[in-house]
């Protein structure tokens, strides 16, 4: 009987939570819009300050802001008082969250805002409340039923939500795309997901090129030192003419043929399997995958026939793309 009861406590949350997130949804108006343009534009910091349960909510929100090319950090409301005020410079943009918006430690905050004329946006959800007043930009967030009627949660549930809207409509004006995104997340599983080929590819010196027409016996040594199993064959123009693989070399031996008399143009195969820089490295392990392939040549989409670096699998695999 107390499982149900505890199920029958957890579907009323969530319920309440989603009736908030209902109300939200319907009252998003203009409002949202400017403070969008407002924080897209921003030439300087966008602070976040709350107390309690929505300086919780504040510190999230920044997290989520600077994850997106936003320059963004949560004001601790108490030690805003106590020198932390210090932190504001009149062009960033203060973002206040506030249920009841008469927060005694916030009362200093917006002060000294409007005394700086730094541009308040507040989230709030009383009209008649000191912030809701005081704010350049008012998001009204719907008064709501607290689970339990007076555990903050369905108002911390609309205001996360309110964030995410704001970071996400952010991102979008400013059109940051998934490489912004893989330059502030390098580490973890998203970054790894969007590694490029450019990233991780083999350059310069590290690349085994051979002329198409030097000897077998000065390639094979080639060969052993690059310690790569491939050589990639160029013409008197720099053009990449063909690849060498060591399977390529072993089937040679294996058919008892006299490899040093002859020349790299005679056993490579013609038109290497390539991909430009740009795509990512995921791509290029499904490449080699569906070719049973363990190399490709890397070029510029400027010039598809010159070869500006060279992807092994182990390459990938060492950077845990799967």
């Amino acid at each position: 009987m107390k499982n149900k009861k505890f199920i029958s406590i957890a579907k009323d949350v969530i319920n309440l939570e989603i009736n908030a997130l209902q109300k939200l949804k319907k009252n998003i108006n203009n409002s949202f819009c400017t403070a969008v343009t407002k924080i897209a534009k921003c030439q300087s910091k966008v602070i976040l300050c709350g107390v309690g349960k929505s300086g919780l909510i504040a510190s999230k929100i920044a997290a989520t802001l600077a994850s997106v090319g936003t320059p963004s950090f949560s004001l601790v409301a108490s030690e805003a008082s106590h020198g932390d005020l210090g932190m504001i410079s009149k062009k960033d943009i203060l973002v206040m969250i506030s249920y009841s918006g008469n927060t005694n430690e916030l009362k200093n905050i917006i002060q000294y805002a409007n005394r700086n004329k730094i541009l308040l946006i507040s989230i709030v959800s009383k009209k008649d409340s000191i912030l809701y007043k005081a704010s350049d930009i008012k998001i009204l967030i719907p008064k709501v039923i607290e689970a339990g009627g007076i555990v903050p949660t369905a108002s911390t549930t609309s205001q996360l939500a309110l964030g995410d809207a704001l970071a996400i409509a952010v991102m979008n004006y400013k059109k940051f795309g998934k490489m912004d995104f893989k330059k502030l997340h390098p580490s973890g599983s998203l970054g790894a997901q969007l590694i490029t080929v450019e990233d991780i590819m083999l350059v310069n010196n590290k690349i085994p090129f051979v002329s198409e027409d030097l000897k077998m016996q000065d390639a094979l040594k080639i060969l052993s030192n690059k310690k790569l199993g491939v050589l990639i064959a160029q013409n008197k123009k720099k053009k990449t003419t063909g690849i060498i693989t060591d399977g390529q070399i072993r089937r040679f031996n294996e058919k008892k043929l006299n490899l040093n008399t002859m020349k790299v143009k005679d056993i490579m195969t013609k038109n290497p399997i390539s991909i430009d820089k740009n795509q990512l490295a995921a791509k290029a392990l499904s490449l080699m995958n569906s070719k049973k392939i363990t190399s490709l040549c890397v070029y510029d989409n400027k010039n598809k026939f010159k070869t500006i670096g060279i992807i092994h699998i182990h390459n990938i695999l060492q950077s845990n793309i799967s």
